[in-house]
């Protein structure tokens, strides 16, 4: 066993027991979670908000992530991943509640903020899987992970749409009691996976503050680099998804009835390319060409949807989109967790979500009023061009060697 935890000397070929437990927890939660994003645009028109409005509302789920996220991190990395993660459910129940008997906008903006709140742990689950896994098999293990919470993705909004007829509160009050059934589950069966805690090798992690500042004034480092890569990219696909409802009832008539088996589509790409395609793909390219593969990609779909006319150009353009993030995202993580010690890798996996919530909320607001304002197809070529531009970023991490095979060195 290293210091990680993990046996370093033999790669696992599947997740382990409490991988497994981890990807029922976060389906499960993502099952909730979609359940009430593809109406949350719906319901905010109702309530009289217009483009600019339900930009601001998604986007404020990420600015209260983008605060909560290094905490989480940092919590994670001295008290253990699974408190933190029990939290975070906890919060997803109250939030979904407040959600079902929303009778204003500001309700709406207070489950989304509390909802933010708990979903600052995204990058304590990133941690748990680092902590659980060889590193070579990080990229493919998060690809497993994605592919569990993208079977939530495929079923959640359909299931969201089919509650709808028992009452406008019914996706919501769903949603809760789902929440609550996984808190049952991971506090029965979920085991920690911190195995080694700062104080027991002496290591100090820093301060949520100077792991910003450090990104900030050491933007060569390989960290920084990742970390700018994966929040210019999140951030312009999450944009971009802000105003795909809107896109979508512009132009094709979809409505809340049916955006449920737009996303079911998207969910099902998404599912099989990260479950049977992206481990092959790691082991035939690595992890630092395909995530490049993968961001030209996602661009390539960003740039392609605004084109679309009818419904197979549609859906050739977003299959796109699924395929791209399944490859860049999971990579861009697992090469984070190998730049980073192990005694701060929850810190630095919420510091890559505090840079990805900042984009995620200013970029949806941007993105709204260019909707608006420009055309409706501006903002997904503006999000292509966002995500084009991390590849000049990306140009050098094959020459770190952090990145290959040698033992990682310690972030001094």
């Amino acid at each position: 066993m290293n210091a990680d935890g993990i046996a370093a000397e033999r790669p696992h070929r599947g997740p382990d027991r409490r991988l497994i437990v981890l990807m029922i927890t976060a389906f499960m939660d993502m099952v909730g979670l979609l359940m009430v994003i593809p109406l949350l645009p719906f319901y905010a028109l109702d309530l009289g908000a217009n483009g600019f409005t339900v930009t601001l509302l998604v986007a404020s789920y990420s600015v209260a992530q983008l605060v909560s996220a290094p905490l989480w991190g940092r919590f994670s990395d001295r008290y253990g991943r699974r408190p933190a993660l029990l939290v975070g459910l906890t919060a997803a129940s109250v939030a979904y509640l407040v959600f079902a008997y929303a009778d204003a906008l500001w309700l709406l903006f207070a489950s989304r903020l509390v909802q933010g709140a708990g979903g600052g742990t995204v990058g304590v689950i990133q941690a748990y899987v680092a902590d659980a896994t060889h590193p070579s098999d990080r990229a493919k293990t998060l690809g497993w992970l994605s592919a569990a919470t993208n079977v939530g993705v495929a079923i959640g909004p359909v299931l969201g749409s089919a509650t709808m007829g028992l009452g406008r509160p019914a996706p919501g009050l769903v949603a809760a009691a789902l929440c609550v059934v996984n808190i049952g589950f991971a506090w029965r069966f979920l085991r920690e996976s911190r195995t080694v805690s700062p104080r027991s090798t002496g290591a100090v992690p820093r301060r949520s503050r100077e792991a910003v500042i450090r990104v900030l004034s050491h933007t060569t480092d390989p960290a920084s680099r990742l970390i700018w890569i994966y929040a210019f990219a999140i951030g312009a696909f999450q944009a971009s998804n802000a105003v795909l409802a809107l896109f979508l009832a512009s132009r094709f008539g979809v409505t809340a009835k049916t955006i449920g088996f737009f996303f079911t589509y998207i969910g099902v790409i998404a599912v099989v390319t990260r479950a049977l395609v992206l481990g092959r793909m790691v082991d035939r390219f690595g992890e630092v060409r395909l995530s490049r593969l993968g961001t030209m990609l996602l661009a390539a779909g960003l740039f392609s949807l605004p084109l679309t006319n009818n419904l197979v150009t549609l859906a050739l353009a977003v299959a796109l989109l699924p395929l791209g993030t399944a490859f860049t995202f999971p990579c861009v993580t697992a090469l984070l967790s190998r730049v980073t010690p192990a005694h701060e890798r929850g810190l630095y996996m919420g510091v890559q979500q505090t840079f990805g919530g900042i984009t995620r909320s200013v970029l949806p607001a941007l993105f709204g009023l260019a909707f608006d304002h420009l055309w409706i197809g501006s903002p997904f070529w503006i999000g292509g061009l966002l995500v084009a531009s991390t590849l000049m970023l990306g140009a050098r991490l094959g020459s770190y060697p952090e990145l290959t095979d040698q033992p990682v060195p310690p972030v001094v």
